[in-house]
C-alpha cells in the first residue's frame, strides 16, 4: 500500500494493518514484530496515522514513526537523544540534538524486549515533560489584564491629572 491509497474512513489501526499486509515481504513481518512490541509496552499507547501515511505510535506526545522504506524499515524517535539505550538499539541520527533512529535492514533481529524498554523510556519522558509543562504554567506570574492597576497605571492618572 503507497500512502496515498490510505483510507481515510478508516482508523489509524486499521491503515496501519492494511500497510502491514501490503508489505509481502520481510518488511511486513518485521513492521508487526515491532508494532507488537510497542503495544506491549504500555495498554494506553495509541496509534495514529499521520502525515500522508505514516504509523505513529503516542502517549502524552509522539514515541516513534514507523516507515517501511525500499531496504529497511525504520523506526524514528521523536525524543530518542534524550531517552537511554543501554541496549544500543539506535544506529541513526546520532548528528542531531534531538531525535534518534532505529534502522532495521533485512535479516537482522529486532530485540523486543529492548525496543518495549526503549518505548517505556520513551513514555516516561513525554509524561515527565508534560509535567514541566504544567509545572511552569503554575509558577508563572498572572498577566495583569489591560487597565490593571500597577506603576504606569499610577503614573498615566498623575499625569492626566
Amino acid at each position: 500500500m503507497t500512502k496515498s491509497e490510505a483510507h481515510t474512513d478508516m482508523s489509524a489501526s486499521e491503515n496501519i494493518d492494511r500497510l502491514i499486509a501490503g508489505l509481502a515481504d520481510w518488511r511486513g513481518k518485521t513492521l508487526a514484530g515491532i508494532r507488537k512490541a510497542i503495544l506491549a509496552a504500555d495498554n494506553e499507547i495509541v496509534e495514529e496515522w499521520k502525515w500522508m501515511g505514516s504509523p505513529v505510535w503516542s502517549r502524552h506526545g509522539n514515541i516513534v514513526v514507523g516507515n517501511a522504506h525500499k531496504d529497511k524499515v525504520k523506526l524514528t524517535f521523536a525524543h530518542g537523544a534524550s531517552l537511554p539505550d543501554p541496549e544500543k538499539l539506535f544506529n541513526n541520527g546520532f548528528g542531531g540534538k534531538v531525535w534518534r533512529a532505529i534502522d532495521v535492514f533485512e535479516g537482522d533481529k529486532v530485540n523486543a524486549r529492548a525496543l518495549t524498554s526503549l518505548i517505556r523510556a520513551a513514555i516516561d519522558y513525554n509524561q515527565l515533560k508534560l509535567k514541566k509543562k504544567a509545572d511552569a504554567k503554575k509558577k508563572a506570574p498572572l498577566k495583569k489584564a489591560a487597565g490593571a492597576t500597577g506603576a504606569k497605571a499610577k503614573a498615566a492618572k498623575q499625569r492626566s491629572d
